[in-house]
């Protein structure tokens, strides 16, 4: 497992997970599984549990998108060092 702060937001990549190449961002109460994709963009990730609660504020969500988007490079970075190039 690897984490790195970016914007006020915790991502984490865990070392038995599995591809696409995501990380899972941290705010208070509320996690988001973001994509990082080959178009060098950073997306919520396209499954049901993508946001954790349910019912978790927008504001941070975006707060996590945003962040994750910022701190690209980094966070395909840590990707890479714990499951290699994708």
């Amino acid at each position: 497992m690897g984490s790195i702060k970016c914007g006020g937001v915790q991502f984490v990549v865990y070392s038995n997970d599995h591809p696409p190449r995501h990380v899972h961002g941290f705010l208070g109460e509320t996690e988001v599984i973001v994509d990082l994709l080959a178009n060098s963009s950073a997306a919520l990730a396209d499954r049901k549990d993508a946001i954790r609660p349910g019912n978790a504020k927008r504001a941070e969500v975006r707060k996590i998108l945003n962040a994750a988007a910022d701190g690209f490079d980094e966070l395909v970075a840590l990707w890479e060092e714990i499951h290699g190039e994708a």
